[in-house]
């Protein structure tokens, strides 16, 4: 089992060759076919005041630049493939509206997604429209933090887990990750004092299932206590030095603004491993 078809998401220069690697690697990994894609927006008509007349000079130009930018990335991402010697595929959408029905199209036909994390704190239009598409696509996302400059081994891997159908989702969207990694974690932040708590320990059940496909499992649970849930889960990160978080996305349809049952979009704008996110 593993990811036959990986969807690199290009949607900038500033990020072209990061996650074209990495979708690279990933695709040595798991012997993959790799689809760079990128959407090209058609300029907007610039007016002339006073009396908003339509400037074709400056239309061209905007169309120029979209273009130019379009060819950059293509050819950051095909070099990347003929480097390592990988199958690869170039798509590259004109659309007026947005992302368009053909992105989408393409984002639901794959078995993983590759994006790079959205800029901290900031979300543009265009950025949130993409993660809306993504959201909406169906299939597991696999985000890169920005600070992240190449691929290395996904070796430990955490799995933030509630109990929910997301996380549920996640863990089992993540499989081909976690039979290949050295230790998984499954990490729960519970509050003891609350009415339903259960005294069955949180992630049991789900690790068994997880040993029975040969993965290395563990299972930890912190006191919700003072710290927000969100808290623990960074701290965690942090302390076992772990390469890829694996976490559901909940019925919002900007990921950072609910997440994990009340996580707030801190997790995502301080990422500090690759995070996986499924709905």
């Amino acid at each position: 089992m593993g990811y036959k078809t990986i969807l690199a998401v290009l949607d900038s220069t500033k990020s072209a060759r990061q996650i074209s690697d990495f979708s690279i690697a990933l695709a040595e990994q798991f012997g993959s076919h790799v689809i760079g894609l990128h959407s090209e927006a058609v300029a907007a008509m610039p007016l002339i005041a006073p009396m908003e007349i339509p400037d074709p000079v400056a239309v061209q130009a905007m169309q120029d630049m979209a273009h130019e930018e379009t060819r950059t990335i293509g050819q950051v991402f095909e070099e990347a493939g003929r480097r390592e010697g990988v199958s690869t595929e170039w798509r590259s959408f004109l659309s007026s509206s947005g992302y368009g029905q053909a992105f989408t199209d393409s984002t639901r036909s794959v078995d993983l997604i590759v994006a790079a994390q959205g800029e901290q704190g900031a979300a543009s239009e265009n950025r949130s429209e993409l993660e809306t598409v993504l959201y909406e696509s169906g299939r597991p996302v696999l985000l890169v933090p920005y600070i992240f400059k190449e691929p290395k081994p996904i070796k430990r891997v955490l799995i933030a887990w509630n109990g929910s159908r997301e996380a549920a989702r996640a863990t089992f969207d993540a499989l081909p990750f976690l039979k290949q990694a050295t230790s998984v974690e499954i990490f729960s932040v519970v509050d003891s004092e609350a009415a339903d708590a259960s005294k069955a320990l949180p992630g049991g059940e789900i690790a068994a299932a997880l040993a029975r496909h040969g993965v290395n499992v563990t299972v930890v649970t912190k006191e919700l206590a003072e710290l927000r849930a969100s808290a623990h889960i960074e701290n965690r990160l942090s302390d076992e030095s772990i390469d890829l978080l694996v976490m559901g996305a909940y019925s919002h349809k900007r990921w950072w603004e609910v997440l994990f049952g009340g996580v707030t979009r801190t997790v995502l704008d301080s990422m500090t491993a690759l995070t996986l996110l499924s709905r």
